[in-house]
């Protein structure tokens, strides 16, 4: 999946073993942002804790709830029949353009067909950018016959967002999509002919056998709304933003599929409304050092154990791993470690095989503190 953040590629250079070091001494596992899920999901298959994630995101939400929220697997089979028969009473009988071949003329008729099915929310929003007519239509159907009783409907929206990432036409993120020009029309060209049922049906068959231990919840709130409802014996693992532009600019094709609905849009990129999508303070310089200060008092207030991730250099919201210690240093006895990583350089334009642009991801050094407030000790969450 096409999601920021260097989760997966840590948890196999060091964070995985760190976390069931940590479980170990703990009751319960609140991830503060959740993001992909990557973290929350590893930690309720891996160890026997209840797993709480929270992100500003509904995406996030649904990819991490598919898992952490049910403790046996399910058929995905016998759910992908069922859906795939009611999607298909909802797939529209009216002539859907073919592309072809994407020329700038192609395309700006497919845009135009697509901006005037106004019943259909994602064909309206994005029909003719990060996807085509018929992606796009086959999604809006796919959406509208979600089935409706959990945890199959979680299952089958995560797998849905799963494949429009897979399939969006867009560099990495869904920011800007691919245009018609000599450069990039054989990238939209491959996105466009992406199946998107089968790649749904693939993601079903990878997330429906996948199951916490213990049965969690995922949940849409802000970081520092969450802290306030930590406790004694809970691990709250803390991966902020780093970036000085709002992640949601990035996942807003996502989050109205999460939604199931859609908005004007607007711009080469195709927003929603500033106002529309979700904001974090981490992600402004004037703001982030004041929301991190105020994330750590409340951890700490709350005698709540934690690990934080954050890249060892200047982000361009203003904040480093050196900072972020230096800010916690008051409150809690740390350890650190450090590994290697990679972080996307969000809106990274280069295409393979071009040498063109920056890279999509760049190699990094990512500091871990372990977070003990003052005045507890490590045996304090010792089950």
């Amino acid at each position: 999946m096409k999601y920021m953040g260097s989760k997966r590629w840590m948890l196999q250079n060091g964070l995985g073993t760190l976390l069931r070091i940590e479980c170990a001494r703990t009751k319960r596992f609140v991830d503060l942002f959740a993001g992909s899920g990557a973290v929350a999901c590893f930690v309720a298959q891996q160890t026997t804790l209840p797993v709480l994630a929270s992100d500003l995101q509904s995406f996030s939400a649904i990819l991490t709830g598919s898992i952490i929220a049910r403790n046996k697997p399910l058929d995905a089979d016998k759910v992908w029949r069922a859906w795939f028969r009611m999607a298909r009473n909802f797939f529209p009988h009216i002539s859907i353009p073919e592309v072809g071949i994407p020329t700038p003329a192609k395309v700006a008729a497919c845009r135009k067909w697509s901006e005037a099915r106004r019943a259909w929310p994602i064909t309206y929003a994005y029909g003719g950018y990060y996807f085509s007519p018929l992606q796009a239509m086959w999604i809006d159907a796919l959406r509208s016959a979600i089935p409706e009783h959990q945890p199959v409907r979680t299952l089958a929206l995560a797998a849905l967002i799963s494949a429009a990432s897979r399939c969006a036409a867009s560099p990495g993120h869904t920011a800007q999509p691919f245009q018609p020009t000599e450069t990039a029309k054989r990238y939209l060209n491959e996105a466009w002919r992406k199946d998107i049922l089968v790649h749904t049906q693939q993601a079903l068959e990878v997330i429906a056998p996948q199951h916490a231990r213990m049965k969690g919840y995922a949940q849409v709130a802000d970081a520092n709304t969450m802290a306030t409802q930590l406790r004694v014996g809970d691990l709250a693992f803390i991966d902020p933003p780093y970036s000085g532009v709002q992640y949601s600019r990035f996942y807003h094709v996502l989050e109205t599929i999460a939604i199931g609905a859609s908005c004007e849009v607007s711009g080469i990129g195709r927003y929603p409304a500033r106002e529309l999508r979700p904001q974090s303070k981490f992600s402004l310089q004037t703001q982030s050092l004041a929301a991190m200060q105020n994330l750590l008092s409340a951890v700490a207030e709350h005698k709540a154990n934690a690990i934080l991730t954050f890249p060892d250099h200047v982000c361009s919201n203003g904040l480093s791993g050196e900072i972020i210690k230096e800010t916690a240093r008051d409150l809690f006895h740390i350890e650190m470690e450090t590994v290697d990583s990679k972080f996307s350089t969000l809106g990274g334009t280069s295409l393979a095989g071009t040498g063109k642009g920056r890279e999509a991801r760049q190699k990094a050094r990512e500091l871990i503190l372990i977070l003990t407030p003052k005045g507890y000790h490590r045996e304090t969450w010792r089950r």
